[in-house]
């Protein structure tokens, strides 16, 4: 049996010539001290090939038409084999993407691994990081239920707010002026054609600048970057010091990505995928639509900046940042390494990750948005006074308790009215529902005088 397998290979590797390819690449020499800081690309890696294989399974099922497309996805949740098992699979592998690369690319900051020879490797790795966020961005809306049409509803509004091109950008995105059957077939477009066909040659382009210029090695302070020797004692090390990069170094990238796949897998079992909201629909206003949590902190800064620099923060936002990365390596490609010789850049990369973790913490509170998940006050409270019974029952119809919390109930966009009886007269909470005020609109019109009375009365007992 050995026998066969080894004429079988020798016989392959002659018209193939595949190992002999390989092997040079697996063999090349990497810097000994290229340890666990260096998995995270590699990690991403993983993530990808999983995203492809489970992409690939869910586009067996799935039914890229408005018709269709919401009642697939339940029947691969809910009937197809292991199909939730599969749908939480490509979900928590698109989480761990932009998870990794983004620790990836800090990493690659801390180091300073963008300098020189390495500009490209940095440019190539910021392209795909975008393609990454796109990626998923293009995903939600494929779920085609609720939160995912409104989530790119408020894509493209936004992007219709850009100046001059808004309104063309908005277009090519939704494949026309409203949501609908074209949305959805362009949106599958992109995220099964297009952007994974970028993101496959980028990844290699990638692979090919990392084995062109080598690994970086780790940071030493007071060893300088100079173009006019780097090359020459870089050669010189890896000959002297250099490690095979298989087994040597690989070891840990198949250990760290094998622990990765894991994990993803155990969280798509465990906890599965997001749950499919209400199937869309244009009358169904009462929706508060979120991305992935990914894109929360984009969500998050959008909401909290003022209304009035939205069209320019979403203009020169993407522009200046994306200017300011590619620009990095050429403004900065020489010189020190060391993070303990670069303490800004250090606390740069601190404030970038408390902004961030700061404003996806906002982004899933999301106090400016209505709660319309509340549960109805009367429901959870047992009230004995009938006129306190029938105020907690308006309260909720009327929509006051969606922005505002009594008892541990409600929104948080408005203030907590749980002890607004303490502070606030019968008349003062009588001007103010009836006139409004602030964000709070009025409601005088939609009160007749027994409501409002009963209104008024629940909002005084709470002390």
């Amino acid at each position: 049996m050995k026998m066969i397998l080894r004429k079988a290979g020798a016989w392959l590797e002659d018209r193939t010539g595949v190992v002999s390819a390989i092997k040079p690449i697996m063999n090349h020499l990497v810097p000994p001290g290229a340890k666990w800081a260096y998995v995270f690309g590699s990690a991403t890696l993983f993530c990808f090939m999983l995203q492809i294989v489970t992409g690939i399974g869910l586009a067996l099922l799935y039914q890229p038409s408005s018709e269709a497309a919401y009642q697939s996805l339940r029947f691969i949740t809910d009937q197809a084999t292991f199909g939730r098992v599969l749908r939480g699979i490509h979900f928590f592998g698109a989480s761990g993407m932009v998870l990794f690369v983004g620790v990836h690319m800090i990493r690659v900051y801390i180091m300073a691994a963008y300098k020189y020879p390495r500009e490209m490797n940095w440019i190539t790795g910021v392209l795909l990081l975008f393609l990454t966020i796109i990626m998923g961005f293009t995903g939600q809306l494929l779920r085609w239920d609720s939160n995912g049409v409104w989530s790119s509803v408020v894509a493209a509004q936004n992007l219709g707010r850009i100046p001059l091109i808004g309104t063309t950008m908005a277009r090519l995105l939704l494949g026309g002026d409203t949501i609908g059957a074209q949305t959805l077939s362009r949106f599958f477009a992109y995220h099964v054609f297009l952007v994974p066909a970028l993101m496959f040659a980028f990844i290699g382009f990638h692979l090919f600048l990392v084995i062109r210029n080598g690994i970086s090695e780790p940071p030493k302070a007071g060893q300088p970057v100079d173009p006019k020797t780097y090359r020459k004692w870089y050669e010189a090390m890896l000959k002297r010091e250099g490690v095979p990069f298989w087994p040597d170094a690989a070891w840990r990238d198949a250990m760290f990505g094998a622990l990765v796949v894991i994990a993803i897998v155990g969280l798509a079992i465990t906890i599965g995928p997001p749950a499919l909201t209400q199937p869309p629909d244009p009358s169904i206003i009462n929706t508060t639509p979120a991305p992935d949590w990914y894109m929360l902190p984009i969500f998050a800064l959008f909401a909290l900046v003022p209304p009035k620099t939205e069209p320019y923060l979403i203009f020169f936002g993407p522009i200046l940042a994306v200017g300011a990365l590619f620009a990095l390596p050429f403004l900065s490609g020489t010189g020190e390494r060391s993070p303990i010789r670069r303490p800004w850049a250090v606390f740069g990369v601190v404030c970038v990750v408390v902004a961030v973790g700061a404003l996806l913490l906002v982004g899933e509170i999301a106090p400016w948005s209505p709660r319309f998940d509340t549960k109805p006050l009367a429901t959870v409270v047992s009230y004995h006074d009938p006129l306190l019974e029938r105020g907690a029952i308006l309260f909720y119809k009327k929509g006051c308790q969606y922005c505002h919390m009594v008892h541990g109930e409600g929104g948080i966009k408005g203030p907590n009215l749980s002890v607004i009886g303490r502070t606030w007269t019968a008349n003062q909470l009588t001007v103010q529902i009836v006139n409004g005020g602030g964000n709070m609109p009025a409601y005088g019109g939609s009160l007749n005088n027994g409501e409002l009375h009963d209104l008024v009365a629940f909002l005084s007992a709470q002390k």
